[in-house]
């Protein structure tokens, strides 16, 4: 009984080695300043440093003024892509803080990216 509890430990712990691992160096930035109406563009790169496929199937945000574009093909095993967040600063001013969820087929699911910028408003 024993041989057979520590047999599915293994087989349990060597299937969870073999998933896609979600790895992002900096998933958080500070951008630059920039004037009230200037659309603020930048890329995550997103790495699979697990065994398995990494599928990035979906995001969410708090306000339709940021645009996510997702990679159209899964993420390799050991490989890259880019993550391109376009942010609309119309309306907005002072400083900004948004929060983008992705969603994945990660253990764990949810990815957080986030970005801050400072938006000078416009002067009348």
């Amino acid at each position: 009984m024993r041989f057979l509890l520590i047999l599915s430990l293994l087989i349990s712990a060597s299937c969870l080695a073999q998933e896609a691992v979600f790895h992002c160096n900096k998933p958080t930035v500070k951008l630059a300043k920039v004037e009230e109406g200037a659309t603020v563009e930048h890329s995550f790169i997103i790495e699979n440093k697990g065994k398995r496929t990494l599928i990035i199937s979906g995001y969410k945000v708090a306000c339709p003024c940021t645009k996510v574009y997702l990679p159209k093909e899964p993420i390799q095993p050991g490989h890259s892509v880019a993550v391109k967040v376009v942010f609309d600063t119309n309306g907005k001013s002072f400083y900004q803080d948004r929060t983008i969820l992705l969603t994945t087929n990660c253990a764990r699911p949810e990815k957080k990216l986030r970005f801050k910028v400072y938006v000078k408003p416009k002067t009348n």
